[in-house]
């Protein structure tokens, strides 16, 4: 596989296989190459592709990519707070939560919110990216006063903050409709939304990891009411699990579906599953896990499937680690994550890939695989772009 990301125009080594692959996945990658969306039994075959007809795959959506964004590589400087680790939910793909009594739980004052807030804008960064668990006993307005809290110690910094199924138990808790908590928790500072708390959006799948989770039209409908009053969310898939290829690709053109009526998503980010520490994989129900292979596939068919809708394709460095990260971003992906200066949930899951990137580490593996470090915003706007290549390192990767 290593001498799929040898070749230095993927266009040209895209054609030259096209001839040598299955005729009706040529077909179809020519298809994606052209102005027409691929519609689902498309994907569902490209989700299927192995060996020749996946490096193809692959080379496509570097095409798609450099002319969707060039060769610019982005990262953003953020702080994760992950302000409580209490959580009843009980997902079995996550070893994160705990419970209010145990010796291990964490629940983080306003004050320290706003320390840590504070900590991160004095490191350069430019956004908090908050999310916790979801303790029983949460105080009504609580998401709204951590707003505050940070609003109030970084007045300029970036919130990005609560996951459709916060923002559904905020409703819940408030008794809110949920477009007037929305515009409450806007006017007390919040910016945008991550979508995460999608994992697979299938009801099916969604049973097995967590019965007590926001259901598929619960998590579309906090997202679309996000968009319609201007507040942007990312989007997200959780794949290496317990799902099939067939449900990447429906996860995927849903998105795709909400993006045609909104605008709202600014990125697509695909989580590999981290199976160590989780229930589901101690029950022998899941894999352990995404393959290199399905790494590459799915970071892949997001930039096809999503091609002219969402622009920004993420790697998430802190599941895949940097290596396989930089295939990807050889493969479709455009966007290198963030800097994370602490990150919870994949660690407790048992990932073991870091908790912190500098941000002279990414412009460092950008180089690496000729491309040019640039720091955005959340939205991605370039704040800062840096020399494409360092006269001290190589050229090209070395897998």
């Amino acid at each position: 596989m290593q001498e799929w990301f040898e070749h230095e125009d993927s266009e040209e080594e895209l054609g030259r296989i096209l001839g040598t692959i299955e005729r009706p996945v040529a077909r179809l990658l020519e298809k994606a190459l052209g102005p027409d969306d691929l519609s689902e039994s498309d994907g569902i075959v490209l989700a299927h592709v192995a060996g020749e007809e996946l490096h193809a795959l692959v080379l496509a959506a570097d095409v798609l990519r450099k002319r969707a964004v060039g060769d610019t590589i982005t990262y953003v400087i953020t702080r994760n707070i992950n302000f409580t680790n209490v959580c009843f939910i009980g997902c079995t793909f996550c070893a994160f939560k705990t419970g209010p009594k145990s010796p291990t739980a964490w629940n983080h004052s306003l004050q320290d919110v706003g320390k840590k807030a504070r900590e991160a804008w004095e490191r350069g960064g430019t956004e908090v990216c908050v999310q916790g668990g979801l303790p029983r006993k949460l105080e009504p307005y609580y998401y709204r006063d951590i707003l505050r809290a940070i609003l109030e110690a970084v007045p300029k910094i970036h919130i990005h903050a609560f996951s459709p199924m916060e923002v559904t138990y905020g409703v819940e808790k408030t008794g809110m409709d949920l477009r007037d908590y929305l515009k409450m928790l806007r006017e007390a500072g919040l910016d945008s939304i991550p979508g995460t708390a999608a994992e697979i959006l299938d009801p099916e799948i969604r049973e097995v990891l967590s019965g007590n989770k926001v259901t598929v039209e619960q998590w579309v409908k906090v997202i679309r009411t996000a968009h319609e009053l201007g507040i942007p969310t990312t989007s997200t898939i959780m794949y290496g699990c317990i799902e099939r290829p067939e449900h990447w690709v429906r996860h995927m053109l849903l998105l795709r579906s909400i993006q045609q009526e909104t605008g709202g998503f600014t990125e697509f980010v695909p989580l590999g599953f981290i199976h160590n520490n989780t229930i589901v994989y101690r029950r022998g129900l899941a894999r352990a896990g995404a393959t290199l292979e399905e790494h590459l596939k799915v970071h892949a068919l997001g930039r096809i499937l999503l091609k002219g809708w969402i622009n920004h394709v993420q790697v998430a460095w802190v599941k895949m680690g940097p290596k396989v990260s930089q295939w990807c971003l050889r493969g479709g992906a455009d966007d290198f994550g963030g800097t994370l200066m602490e990150e919870s949930i994949s660690r407790l899951a048992g990932s073991e890939e870091g908790e912190n990137m500098d941000p002279e580490e990414f412009q460092d593996l950008i180089r690496q695989i000729d491309r040019i470090p640039a720091q955005r915003s959340t939205t991605y706007k370039i704040l800062k772009r840096f020399p494409s290549l360092s006269a001290s390192r190589p050229a090209s990767v070395k897998m």
